[in-house]
């Protein structure tokens, strides 16, 4: 039975290791994509990540193959790989901490045009918020040092938005199965895009330190298995609604900890747009908890 009460005591504590784990998990792949390039560094991941839940890998039900495909290559190939290529492009944390949540409105758009999905004209507003935000905080000077950077995140949060809208219908997978038919497919593809578009990269996968290993190793034991664990576990307690707006506090951490270890130094664009976004997603969250519909989960990197 669900507790109606909101989140407490050892859940509260639960929801914040989940958003510490996924903070940290974009100050350690930016250390580790110094020395190992994006694709081949998600291909890397997601082997750990693989090699984890393999045992818990179950066949999907009948019909569900093409739409698990399509989710594995949106979620696991598109999504995780442009968004590690920004992350390395940006030379910051904080934009693409933000940027990323762009997802969340993309979601909502993606759900009422595909899935025939209302929402009311206060998560309108926020929809615009969140999207208007975004061209706020592209004129921060921190990420006019790299516009590219941004343009692939949006592009990175699209196909989350996609693979989001997709897996909706997606049944008779648990979680663990899920993610680990995600890792498993998506390895082949990033291998191939990085023999492609990152030569030399795999002799820099072997010349990488503990650096390198460890920021892959974390990403996909901690970010990945920790952090989707502990949400699976407090969405079986409370509503999914309810349980979202605390991981925004995740992107939150992420600027905290660029401003402190990575040196980042917001400008004043940066702020008022990311307010903008974060703002806009959380309207979105509290509209869906009044409305006891879930929303889309506040992804880690």
């Amino acid at each position: 039975m669900r507790d109606r009460a909101g989140l407490r005591g050892r859940d509260l504590f639960l929801v914040l290791v989940v958003c510490v784990v996924w903070a940290g998990n974009f100050l350690t792949s930016a250390f580790a994509l110094r020395e190992i390039p994006p694709f081949l560094f998600t291909a890397v991941r997601l082997a750990i990540l693989g090699l984890a839940l393999v045992a818990f890998v179950r066949p999907p039900p009948r019909g569900q193959w093409p739409r698990l495909l399509a989710v594995a290559l949106c979620n696991g190939v598109l999504h995780f790989g442009l968004s590690f290529w920004a992350l390395h492009l940006a030379g910051n944390l904080s934009s693409p901490a933000i940027v990323m949540q762009s997802y969340v409105p993309m979601a909502a758009l993606l759900a009422w045009w595909w899935l025939g999905e209302r929402f009311g004209w206060r998560t309108g507003v926020a929809i615009a918020v969140s999207f208007a935000g975004v061209l706020v905080l592209g004129f921060d000077p921190l990420v006019l040092q790299h516009p590219q950077s941004l343009l692939l995140m949006l592009v990175a949060a699209l196909f989350l938005a996609i693979g989001t809208v997709l897996m909706r219908p997606l049944k008779g997978l648990g979680m663990l199965s899920q993610q680990g038919w995600t890792a498993l497919i998506a390895i082949l593809p990033l291998l191939a895009l990085s023999a492609v578009f990152e030569p030399g990269g795999f002799a820099a996968l072997r010349a990488a330190s503990w650096i390198g290993w460890g920021g892959a190793a974390y990403s996909a034991l901690f970010a990945s298995l920790l952090g989707h664990g502990l949400y699976y576990v407090l969405v079986q307690k409370h509503p999914v609604a309810e349980v979202t707006p605390w991981l925004l506090l995740s992107p939150v951490l992420a600027i905290v900890l660029g401003i402190v270890v990575w040196g980042d130094r917001p400008g004043p664009q940066l702020w008022i747009g990311g307010a903008m976004v974060l703002g806009g997603v959380l309207l979105i969250a509290l509209r869906a908890m009044a409305r006891t519909r879930p929303m889309p989960l506040a992804e880690e990197l």
